[in-house]
């Protein structure tokens, strides 16, 4: 009985791992769309977003019957725990993708980004993603060290994220108010992808030691 609990148990993070690596292709397909003005890629993104939303509810219809069943303890307790909190974060990184591509596919055939601001989303979209996959390892691996390592990541696009209200507020903007709120939307949308990977780092770090990381300004992590 307790050989097959495990085995749950570890299906459960094979579930989570494959919905961090869902979401990873998500924004690299919404970043591409948003950058290349590429319809196919953002309708791709846009109707793969219910295979990530069926991942959770899998993912928490598991792990609540593991609590119901097999009354978990110590760490099995704060496994699943952090499942149902890691999949809610997937989840809104998933949503996070699919606002990028609809954005993308509202403007279509018109580009969303002016071309100067271009290299600041690609190197977000490529942190963003970086940041997935690392997840993806972590929830596989349970690695202390590399979940820790994702703050450095998430530094990079809240720098990034910061530059672009400088060049917003730049009184040389030439692209006009409609322009600078989607920037500004966008931008935000990248910010809280990478919040998010990084909270479900903390979940597995919280599995491993029992404590729960400090969040920060990313205490309240909302879509």
């Amino acid at each position: 009985m307790r050989e097959a609990y495990h085995v749950e148990l570890d299906q459960l993070a094979q579930n989570l791992a494959a919905m961090s690596a869902q979401v990873a292709d998500a924004m690299e397909r919404a970043t591409t769309a948003l950058l290349e003005v590429d319809l196919g890629l953002a309708e791709q993104v846009i109707s793969d977003d219910a295979k990530v939303d069926d991942a959770r509810a899998e993912s928490e219809e598991q792990a609540y019957a593991l609590l119901a069943l097999q009354a978990p303890v110590a760490t099995d307790l704060r496994t699943v725990l952090a499942a149902i909190h890691a999949a809610e974060s997937l989840e809104r990184m998933g949503d996070l993708a699919l606002h990028v591509a609809k954005a993308a596919r509202r403007r279509h055939p018109e580009p969303v980004l002016p071309d100067s601001v271009k290299p600041y989303f690609a190197e977000m979209g490529e942190a963003a993603v970086k940041l997935a996959r690392q997840a993806e390892q972590v929830i596989q691996t349970k690695d202390v060290s590399a979940a820790k390592d994702l703050e450095a990541s998430d530094d990079q696009v809240d720098d990034i994220h910061r530059h672009l209200f400088t060049v917003l507020m730049d009184r040389e903007w030439p692209h006009g108010v409609a322009t600078a709120v989607d920037v500004t939307l966008l931008g935000r949308f990248y910010e809280r992808y990478a919040d998010h990977a990084v909270s479900v780092a903390k979940r597995m770090i919280f599995v491993v030691t029992g404590r729960m990381p400090g969040y920060g300004s990313d205490e309240d992590l909302t879509v």
